[in-house]
């Protein structure tokens, strides 16, 4: 076989690539090729480096054999069919150059063009136009057709989006966008109106693209081969020249794509066709929403302060690190060693992880290290280490294209997910079928062409009583998958298990009330489940951030082991993971218990391979997490905060409570690239890199270690890996690394899942996906195939504890929170790009009865009080939500969302009880007493900065 292109390259081979065990050879225009059954003609071609003409083909949708271009002849075949969407056949005789073909294609593109204006030098695909480079292909030297009769050319331009502009006056109607938003994204926004010459692109749901059911993803604009689809970036930048492939720094679905750059300003962020976690795909923060790292906003010096009032210094780097190093010390003679500790970031690399945990157990000499992933995921890594052996998910996001049921459990991926979500949707259009068990109705319960047949809409908090009923049935229904249980699991767990659940306060009859849910579509989903096939469980933190959630985690590994599915694809266990890197923070040792590897920092054996390694003593006790840090900051034990890219003040729960044990301490260290809430209360602040601006890996959920490439130089002088070194050595502990290769290359060394991984490893495969070592030297995509990591999985007893989050006459309904498509976490970077058109406040949604009940109206000003604060905001009346629940998101600092959220957490891993808050919800006309104290204090603190600019231009001033 001559294979002149290798298909994994940017090329596009015009039809998608066919799985197929069958060869099929055939010539074209006089050689010879062998493809798998079911090429196209068109890509057989291309694979020999022949290039055929195409306008409505691409290698990223099926073919559509609209634009007429790709037109071949074929030995015995009449006509001239289109190569794209003909098939190639054994013995097969191909002509793609001949005279008459070339008179077809001209007189074919003669007609695009003479509805074209012919603005090739100024417009914005100028050199990146496939219809000014097929006319070339096909050697279009005049047309024929004037300007006189109907044309397209006063079309007016949408500019409504604000990352992308759509120009009907270049549109050829290919129909790519169209498909791309039906196959790629699942959305269904896109069609085409009118018939023959009228026939133009419309956006559905509204009058222009921002008005319209549009997501902004950007698969219309990638896939558009004119600039009818163009990015507003392009039209003002020009055509970037050259590109970086690296990994998006927003959910864990850790999507590749190609920076795409000018010098050294960013053009473009376009998603890589052959990255291996979104093929091509994108959502609106990825393709789009990178303006944040070139935003005013950012803080590139370096700045200290005695006081969190006094106004902040601009000092060097050197002034910064020695003055925070003298600090601790000092603290730690006054208060003892364990008076400091470390927080460790989910949106920082793994080698940046990495090296705050090493700085907290070998340079502070304590165990005080936690991660953002505790007030997460925690729960997912304690309940899959107990029941399956390894802290992380089991399957690839491919895995579910071979699912035949999908269960979603408390994750949204459509808005949290959704390139995920997109691949999911597109496996439900092929005839999977969907479970969806949430309080709330989200998206994937009635999508277009992707609806779920169940949903169980449980109250909040009845999670464990939820698993509970269902593993009743599959139980006493005779469901299970005896001879997977009685080969793969513990014998003696499994009974004691399989006894508890069959008791009959654990039937859906009885725990259909406390969740609220009919017990008949309990056992339907409990039968579709264990009977449908391949059945996948997806979940996410409302599973996790509950006081059961470790328990409802190990619940859910029990349903997948009593029905089998697990080691195989299609099936698993599968958490989706929050923010970007949250597997790799967990993975890295960020939790005070447990080094890198997941292993105990009491075993004797591993801690002395971190001694030898590192040069110092560790201790071999447990040190505090992030609830505990704040205990004992209020009862004046704590006095010391390292917080590298993490804003605790906005993102855990009873903000009061958070702040009040920031301001008792007396010396917080913020690193981060915006002074953000918890920068607020810090003495010292480190300016922080984006991802734009560092070398490293991110770890995914799916367990997919990709590289992060730096594509332009740090703002703020350093990367965050080198400002943690810098501290390291004023602590008087030196780390010399000169790159973060040698610090993945000392993670390797240390840690039995990652033996294998080295960047040239990760260059060559693309990413690698955990456990990646000497018995699975590519990684492996799929976990727990012949035995789980324990040997024997084990079932864990899930009995149902109601939460002591109650509601009441005071406190009557259920609050619980989430997140939305166009905004990210606590908002630090989407708040600061275009992605505010979209969602610029955050609001309460509550079900109409419930609000008219109160007085409640769509855009009223509500208040919402808990047991541990209250705030104000704009109400939305709308029955996703049941009655008795309300819901709100928590990406603006001054809703005040983890206000009224209160200290319950999980009982295993202190993860916070975010998802049930009781409160009760009032019409009021002015902000919370809370919201008026945030405003005083935000204000105060934006004014110190000011000062600190202010006095920097007046010296700059005095120097002149």
């Amino acid at each position: 076989m001559i294979t002149l292109f290798d298909p994994k390259t940017d090329i596009d081979l015009g039809t998608p690539a066919r799985d197929s065990d069958v060869q099929v050879t055939l010539n074209i225009d006089g050689r010879s090729i062998s493809v798998p059954e079911g090429t196209s003609v068109m890509r057989a071609a291309a694979l020999l480096g022949t290039t055929i003409p195409k306008l409505c083909a691409t290698d990223s949708l099926e073919a559509f054999g609209s634009c007429r271009m790709c037109l071949v002849e074929i030995d015995g075949m009449r006509g001239y069919p289109a190569s794209c969407t003909t098939p190639v056949t054994e013995g097969m005789t191909v002509h793609t150059q001949t005279p008459k073909l070339a008179t077809l294609r001209r007189n074919v593109m003669e007609l695009y063009i003479s509805d074209h204006p012919l603005d090739c030098l100024t417009c914005s695909a100028n050199g990146n136009c496939e219809l000014q480079t097929v006319a070339g292909q096909v050697g279009l030297r005049e047309v024929r057709y004037g300007y006189e009769g109907d044309n397209h050319l006063a079309d007016v331009k949408d500019t409504s989006n604000p990352y992308f502009d759509y120009d009907p006056s270049k549109c050829i109607v290919c129909n790519r966008c169209v498909r791309a938003c039906e196959e790629t994204q699942g959305t269904f926004a896109l069609t085409i109106t009118g018939r023959g010459f009228e026939s133009r692109v419309a956006a559905a749901g509204g009058d222009n693209f921002l008005e319209s059911e549009c997501v902004s993803c950007g698969a219309c604009v990638q896939a558009c081969p004119t600039a009818t689809l163009m990015e507003k970036s392009v039209v003002e930048l020009g055509q970037p020249e050259r590109s970086v492939i690296t990994t998006c720094a927003y959910c864990g679905v850790g999507c590749s794509f190609r920076a795409e750059m000018k010098g050294d300003k960013l053009v473009r962020m376009v998603p890589d066709k052959n990255g291996q976690a979104n093929h091509g795909h994108s959502c609106v923060k990825g393709r789009f929403a990178w303006g944040y790292a070139t935003h005013p906003d950012r803080i590139t010096k370096p700045m200290i302060r005695q006081h969190i009032n006094d106004p902040w210094q601009e000092v060097s780097w050197d002034e910064a690190v020695t003055y925070a190093a003298s600090e601790f010390r000092r603290l730690q003679q006054k208060y003892g060693r364990d008076s400091i500790g470390g927080i460790t970031s989910s949106r920082c690399t793994n080698e940046e992880t990495y090296l705050v945990q090493k700085l907290v157990r070998a340079a502070f000499g304590n165990n005080n290290v936690d991660t953002c992933a505790r007030v997460c995921h925690s729960p997912t890594g304690y309940g899959l280490k107990q029941t399956l052996g390894e802290s992380a998910g089991t399957q690839s996001f491919d895995s579910v294209m071979q699912a035949d049921v999908i269960l979603v459990m408390g994750a949204n991926p459509s808005d949290a997910h959704p390139v995920f979500a997109s691949q999911l949707k597109r496996r439900l259009r092929e005839g999977a079928r969907l479970i969806v068990i949430d309080p709330r109705r989200i998206d994937l319960v009635d999508s277009v062409h992707a609806r779920a047949e169940l949903h169980l809409a449980l109250r909040p908090g009845t999670n464990v009583a939820m698993l509970n009923a269902l593993a009743h049935v599959i139980v006493t229904e005779g469901l299970l998958n005896q001879a997977f249980i009685d080969a793969r699991c513990e014998g003696s767990d499994f009974a004691r298990w399989s006894e508890l659940v069959s008791r009959p306060e654990n039937s859906p009859e009885v725990l259909g009330e406390i969740c609220g849910v009919a017990p008949a579509d309990i056992r339907a989903a409990a039968r579709l489940y264990a009977t449908g096939g391949n059945a996948a469980i997806y979940y996410g933190l409302g599973v996790t951030e509950h006081s059961q959630g470790s328990t409802a985690v190990m619940g859910i590994a029990n349903l997948a082991m009593a029905t089998g599915n697990i080691g195989r694809e299609g099936v698993g266990v599968n958490p989706l993971r929050g923010q970007n890197n949250v597997q790799g923070s967990c993975d890295m040792g960020s939790f005070p218990h447990e080094l890198p590897g997941y292993r105990h920092i009491s075993n004797e054996v591993v801690r002395a391979q971190f001694e030898q390694a590192w040069n110092v003593t560790l201790q071999p006790d447990p040190g505090l997490r992030i609830p505990n840090m704040f205990e004992s900051a209020l009862a004046g034990s704590f006095k010391g905060l390292y917080c590298q890219g993490e804003d605790i003040a906005q993102s855990d729960p009873n903000t009061q409570h958070v702040t009040a044990a920031l301001s008792a301490m007396e010396c917080v260290v913020v690193q981060d690239i915006f002074l953000n809430e918890t920068a607020r209360f810090a003495h010292v602040f480190l300016p922080g890199a984006s991802f734009l601006e560092k070398d490293g890996t991110f770890t995914n959920a799916e367990r997919r270690i990709s590289r992060v490439r730096k594509v332009m130089e740090p703002l703020g002088g350093k990367a965050d890996w080198e400002g943690t070194v810098a501290l390291a050595h004023a602590l008087g502990y030196p780390m010399n690394y000169k790159h973060p290769s040698e610090i993945m290359d000392e993670i390797a060394s240390l840690t039995p899942t990652f033996t294998n991984v080295s960047y040239a490893e990760l260059d060559r495969h693309g990413s690698l996906q955990w456990p990646c070592n000497a018995a699975a030297p590519d990684g492996t995509p799929t976990m727990h195939i012949d035995e789980f990591v324990r040997g024997k999985g084990r079932f864990m007893l899930t009995g149902y504890v109601p939460t002591e989050e109650k509601v009441n006459n005071r406190y009557p309904l259920l609050l619980t929170t989430g997140r939305i498509l166009s905004q990210y976490n606590v908002g630090a970077q989407t708040r600061r790009t275009e992605n505010v058109a979209w969602h610029d406040e955050d609001r309460l949604e509550i079900h109409p009865t419930d609000a008219e009940s109160r007085g409640i109206n769509e855009g009223d000003w509500v208040g919402i009080g808990s047991r541990a604060g209250q705030t104000v905001l704009r109400a939305r009346v709308t029955e996703r939500v049941a009655p008795g629940v309300v819901y709100t998101t928590f990406h603006f600092p001054e809703s005040g969302a983890n206000v009224i959220t209160t200290d319950n957490s999980d009982w295993a891993t202190n993860c916070p009880e975010y998802k049930v808050t009781a409160v009760e919800v009032s019409r009021v006309y002015h902000p919370s007493e809370w919201q008026k104290r945030y405003q005083a204090f935000s204000d105060e603190q934006d004014r110190l900065l000011k000062d600190r600019r202010q006095a920097r231009g007046e010296k700059a001033e005095v120097r002149r």
